[in-house]
């Protein structure tokens, strides 16, 4: 046991005395201090943690101003695709507004005796028995109760109820209470057309008091017959169904309106025109009631 001690210790001794040699070596050659192996052992780990926590920020500063850059670019080309958008939905706008004016001219130019205002609208209100417009133009731009508000091609799209300083209100042809003398172009057969609900066929018109032997057909176009509220020959709408009447003894006919009351942005309003020759002299009954003005 002892000699085992004692071959251990000399092991060690020798161990030590190699090392100690190295060192010295080392130390004359000008490599390295024992001292300095000590702290270049400790510090080696700290320097590698320092390495890496350093790499580590300039990767993630890296990052920040990458990620803030093309943020800041992305908000920039977002406020110039707005801006394109925007000039772009301008354009439509006025190039809508042109084909309707050049329309207008066409209108103009066969109806030489129309003075019209042109009102852009504001504010819509429809329910299974009514439909109406605001308009943002009244009576400060010569509108009044009694007129008709037409489309750009001819179309009619209602009567002015109510005018204010700035606004009107227009009952349009879905209108339950309004009605309008119409006739069939085609054939000259002639009925009042009205508005409302009308269970299966909610957006259509309809014409009544046809006789009862009319031939109508599909797409038959019907016009105003003329009176004092609507000049003749504004187009109401085109004939899409017929049938009889309950009491079998008149007909009737289902009419697609010929104005696109939903879509609408502008309308005009007629505010003067010279009756043509063989237009009926005074509104019906039916007419002035629907406007407003009580029947004679």
């Amino acid at each position: 046991m002892r000699n085992l001690f004692n071959t251990k210790v000399r092991i060690i001794l020798v161990i030590a005395g190699l090392i100690t040699a190295a060192l010295v070596i080392m130390n004359s050659v000008g490599m390295i201090t024992v001292p300095g192996v000590i702290t270049q052992t400790l510090m080696a780990p700290v320097r590698g943690v320092g390495t890496a926590l350093a790499s580590t920020a300039e990767l993630y500063y890296s990052y920040m101003f990458k990620y803030e850059a093309l943020a800041a670019e992305n908000a920039e080309l977002k406020a110039q695709i707005a801006q394109m958008e925007d000039v772009a939905r301008q354009a439509d706008s006025v190039n809508r507004e042109n084909a309707r004016l050049r329309r207008l001219n066409n209108l103009k130019a066969t109806n030489e005796s129309y003075e019209m205002v042109d009102a852009y609208i504001i504010g819509w209100n429809s329910t299974d028995w009514n439909s109406t417009l605001t308009i943002n133009r009244g009576t400060t731009a010569g509108i009044d109760a009694n007129m008709c508000a037409v489309t750009e091609n001819g179309q009619v799209v209602g009567l002015v109820t109510e005018a204010g300083p700035n606004y009107a209100v227009i009952k349009t042809v879905l209108d339950s209470t309004l009605e309008i003398s119409g006739t069939i172009s085609v054939s000259g057969y002639n009925g009042m057309v009205g508005g409302g609900y009308i269970d299966g066929h909610e957006t259509l018109l309809k014409m009544e008091y046809l006789p009862s032997s009319a031939i109508i057909r599909n797409t038959d176009q019907v016009v105003t017959s003329g009176s004092t509220v609507y000049p003749r020959g504004l187009i109401i709408g085109n004939v899409v169904d017929a049938g009889f009447e309950e009491t079998g003894v008149a007909k009737f006919a289902l009419l697609e309106p010929a104005a696109e009351i939903n879509t609408l942005e502008q309308v005009f309003i007629i505010t003067k025109y010279t009756a043509e020759a063989g237009a009926t002299a005074e509104t019906t009954p039916a007419e002035t009631e629907a406007a407003g003005t009580p029947a004679n």
